[in-house]
Protein backbone atom coordinates (compact mmCIF):
# COMPACT_ATOMS: atom_id res chain seq x y z
CA UNK A 1 0.00 0.00 0.00
CA UNK A 2 3.09 2.04 0.74
CA UNK A 3 4.53 1.78 -2.56
CA UNK A 4 0.75 2.79 -4.53
CA UNK A 5 0.85 5.75 -2.46
CA UNK A 6 4.63 6.53 -2.77
CA UNK A 7 4.20 6.04 -6.89
CA UNK A 8 0.95 8.11 -7.19
CA UNK A 9 2.54 11.04 -5.38
CA UNK A 10 5.98 10.70 -7.45
CA UNK A 11 7.11 13.63 -9.90
CA UNK A 12 8.51 12.24 -13.31
CA UNK A 13 12.58 12.60 -13.52
CA UNK A 14 13.24 13.32 -16.39
CA UNK A 15 9.81 15.25 -17.29
CA UNK A 16 9.54 14.93 -21.42
CA UNK A 17 9.54 18.91 -22.59
CA UNK A 18 7.05 18.17 -24.99
CA UNK A 19 4.08 17.34 -23.33
CA UNK A 20 5.25 20.27 -20.36
CA UNK A 21 4.88 22.29 -23.15
CA UNK A 22 1.73 20.93 -24.24
CA UNK A 23 -0.18 20.96 -20.85
CA UNK A 24 1.32 24.75 -20.98
CA UNK A 25 -0.69 25.47 -23.76
CA UNK A 26 -3.54 23.76 -22.18
CA UNK A 27 -3.52 26.31 -19.31
CA UNK A 28 -2.98 29.25 -22.17
CA UNK A 29 -6.26 28.11 -23.47
CA UNK A 30 -8.17 28.03 -19.77
CA UNK A 31 -6.59 31.02 -18.72
CA UNK A 32 -7.76 33.33 -21.92
CA UNK A 33 -11.38 31.87 -21.59
CA UNK A 34 -11.22 32.15 -18.10
CA UNK A 35 -10.36 35.78 -18.52
CA UNK A 36 -12.33 36.39 -22.03
CA UNK A 37 -16.06 34.62 -20.70
CA UNK A 38 -15.52 35.57 -17.24
CA UNK A 39 -15.84 31.74 -16.01
CA UNK A 40 -14.05 32.40 -12.56
CA UNK A 41 -15.15 29.47 -11.41
CA UNK A 42 -12.27 27.99 -14.16
CA UNK A 43 -10.07 29.63 -11.73
CA UNK A 44 -10.46 26.94 -9.60
CA UNK A 45 -10.05 24.18 -12.07
CA UNK A 46 -6.62 25.49 -13.19
CA UNK A 47 -5.47 25.63 -9.24
CA UNK A 48 -6.57 22.15 -8.93
CA UNK A 49 -4.74 21.32 -11.86
CA UNK A 50 -1.45 22.66 -10.29
CA UNK A 51 -1.53 21.23 -7.20
CA UNK A 52 -2.51 17.64 -8.87
CA UNK A 53 0.85 17.99 -11.01
CA UNK A 54 3.05 19.27 -8.42
CA UNK A 55 1.88 16.31 -5.84
CA UNK A 56 1.55 13.58 -8.49
CA UNK A 57 3.05 14.48 -11.94
CA UNK A 58 0.57 14.15 -14.41
CA UNK A 59 -0.89 11.23 -12.49
CA UNK A 60 -3.72 12.85 -10.67
CA UNK A 61 -4.18 15.55 -13.29
CA UNK A 62 -6.84 15.49 -15.91
CA UNK A 63 -4.61 17.86 -18.24
CA UNK A 64 -1.61 15.69 -17.32
CA UNK A 65 -3.04 12.79 -18.40
CA UNK A 66 -4.59 13.73 -21.57
CA UNK A 67 -1.44 15.06 -22.75
CA UNK A 68 0.85 12.44 -21.86
CA UNK A 69 -1.35 9.37 -22.47
CA UNK A 70 -3.32 10.92 -25.58
CA UNK A 71 -2.15 13.70 -27.38
CA UNK A 72 2.16 13.34 -26.75
CA UNK A 73 2.15 9.89 -28.20
CA UNK A 74 0.58 10.66 -31.49
CA UNK A 75 2.65 13.58 -32.02
CA UNK A 76 5.89 12.74 -34.62
CA UNK A 77 8.11 14.05 -32.43
CA UNK A 78 10.94 12.89 -30.24
CA UNK A 79 10.92 13.02 -26.61
CA UNK A 80 13.08 15.81 -25.02
CA UNK A 81 13.95 14.80 -21.32
CA UNK A 82 14.45 17.76 -19.00
CA UNK A 83 15.33 17.79 -15.63
CA UNK A 84 12.19 17.08 -12.96
CA UNK A 85 12.94 19.44 -10.16
CA UNK A 86 13.00 22.96 -11.80
CA UNK A 87 9.55 21.59 -13.72
CA UNK A 88 7.65 21.12 -10.27
CA UNK A 89 9.10 23.85 -8.63
CA UNK A 90 7.34 25.72 -11.49
CA UNK A 91 4.31 23.67 -11.10
CA UNK A 92 4.61 25.02 -7.65
CA UNK A 93 4.37 28.41 -8.52
CA UNK A 94 1.42 28.05 -10.65
CA UNK A 95 -0.18 26.18 -7.91
CA UNK A 96 -0.22 29.27 -5.61
CA UNK A 97 -0.80 31.85 -8.22
CA UNK A 98 -3.78 30.26 -9.70
CA UNK A 99 -4.98 29.40 -5.56
CA UNK A 100 -4.50 32.76 -5.45
CA UNK A 101 -6.49 34.01 -8.11
CA UNK A 102 -9.23 31.35 -7.24
CA UNK A 103 -9.83 32.86 -3.48
CA UNK A 104 -9.62 36.30 -4.63
CA UNK A 105 -11.93 35.86 -7.62
CA UNK A 106 -13.81 33.53 -6.36
CA UNK A 107 -13.75 33.65 -2.80
CA UNK A 108 -13.88 37.23 -1.70
CA UNK A 109 -15.36 38.13 -5.62
CA UNK A 110 -11.92 40.35 -6.02
CA UNK A 111 -12.77 39.75 -9.92
CA UNK A 112 -9.88 42.46 -10.53
CA UNK A 113 -7.61 41.18 -8.23
CA UNK A 114 -8.33 37.40 -9.82
CA UNK A 115 -7.87 38.22 -13.14
CA UNK A 116 -4.66 39.91 -12.50
CA UNK A 117 -3.01 36.10 -11.26
CA UNK A 118 -4.68 34.53 -13.99
CA UNK A 119 -3.32 36.92 -16.63
CA UNK A 120 0.25 36.41 -15.04
CA UNK A 121 -0.25 32.65 -15.16
CA UNK A 122 -1.27 33.13 -19.08
CA UNK A 123 2.05 35.13 -19.63
CA UNK A 124 4.00 32.06 -17.94
CA UNK A 125 2.49 29.50 -19.71
CA UNK A 126 2.82 31.58 -22.79
CA UNK A 127 6.13 31.74 -22.36
CA UNK A 128 6.45 28.02 -21.60
CA UNK A 129 4.49 26.70 -24.67
CA UNK A 130 5.15 28.98 -27.34
CA UNK A 131 8.99 29.74 -26.83
CA UNK A 132 10.26 26.76 -24.39
CA UNK A 133 10.74 29.41 -21.66
CA UNK A 134 10.37 28.05 -18.16
CA UNK A 135 9.91 31.39 -15.47
CA UNK A 136 10.26 28.72 -12.64
CA UNK A 137 12.68 27.40 -13.90
CA UNK A 138 14.68 30.08 -14.13
CA UNK A 139 13.89 31.19 -10.82
CA UNK A 140 14.86 27.53 -9.40
CA UNK A 141 18.24 27.77 -11.31
CA UNK A 142 18.57 31.43 -9.69
CA UNK A 143 17.85 29.63 -6.09
CA UNK A 144 20.23 26.88 -6.86
CA UNK A 145 23.54 29.57 -7.61
CA UNK A 146 22.25 31.31 -4.51
CA UNK A 147 22.82 28.03 -2.51
CA UNK A 148 18.99 28.62 -1.31
CA UNK A 149 17.86 25.10 -3.19
CA UNK A 150 20.54 22.60 -2.47
CA UNK A 151 22.57 20.69 -5.37
CA UNK A 152 21.46 17.68 -4.62
CA UNK A 153 18.13 18.48 -5.08
CA UNK A 154 19.07 18.57 -8.88
CA UNK A 155 22.53 17.18 -9.63
CA UNK A 156 21.54 16.67 -13.33
CA UNK A 157 20.72 20.84 -13.43
CA UNK A 158 23.89 21.25 -13.66
CA UNK A 159 25.02 19.02 -16.19
CA UNK A 160 24.47 20.43 -19.62
CA UNK A 161 25.41 17.22 -21.61
CA UNK A 162 21.80 15.78 -20.46
CA UNK A 163 19.89 18.28 -22.33
CA UNK A 164 21.49 17.77 -25.56
CA UNK A 165 19.39 15.36 -27.76
CA UNK A 166 20.72 12.09 -28.57
CA UNK A 167 20.95 13.24 -31.77
CA UNK A 168 23.13 16.23 -31.27
CA UNK A 169 25.10 13.21 -29.94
Amino acid sequence: MLRVVSNVFSFPNPVNEVSARLVAGGVVIMAAVALVFDLRWLTVVMAYGFLARVATGPTLSPLGQLVTRVVTPRLPVAAKPVPGPPKRFAQGMGAVITTTAAVLWVGFGLATAGKVFVGLVLVAATLESVFAFCIGCVIFAALMRANVIPESVCEQCNDITLRRSPAAS
